[in-house]
C-alpha cells in the first residue's frame, strides 16, 4: 500500500506519457491503485480491436496475450502484460461471444 500520491507517480508518469505519444489511438478505461502502486491498468470494454492497436503500439508481443472467458460463458477476455515508461502495464479487453451459446468457463485459455 502506499501513504502519498508521490508513490504512484511511475503510473501516473507513464500515462502522461501515453496520452501524448498515442493520443491518437482509442480511449481506455485507466486505473491505479494504492495497492499495486507500479501498474497502469488499461481496459477496453469495446471488443478487441482497441486492445489490439494498444498491444501493437507498444510493441508487445502477440505470443503473450492470455484468453479466457467469464460471465457464465457469454463474455470473451484478452489480457496482457507489458512495461512502459517504468510502469507495469496490464491492457486487458472484453467483448460478448456473439454465438449465444454459452462456452465452459475456462475454454480456451492458454497455459
Amino acid at each position: 500500500m502506499t501513504d502519498t500520491l508521490h508513490d504512484l507517480s511511475t503510473p501516473l508518469l507513464a500515462l502522461r506519457l501515453l496520452a501524448v505519444e498515442f493520443a491518437h489511438l482509442p480511449a481506455p478505461s485507466v486505473s491505479v491503485s494504492t495497492v499495486y502502486p507500479d501498474l497502469l491498468d488499461l481496459s477496453f470494454h469495446d471488443g478487441f480491436a482497441s486492445f489490439e492497436a494498444w498491444r501493437e503500439a507498444l510493441g508487445i508481443a502477440p505470443e503473450g496475450v492470455g484468453h479466457h472467458v467469464q460471465g457464465n460463458g457469454r463474455t470473451g477476455v484478452l489480457d496482457v502484460h507489458g512495461v512502459f515508461a517504468g510502469a507495469r502495464l496490464r491492457l486487458t479487453a472484453y467483448t460478448p461471444i456473439a454465438t449465444g451459446i454459452p462456452v465452459a468457463p475456462g475454454a480456451g485459455v492458454r497455459s
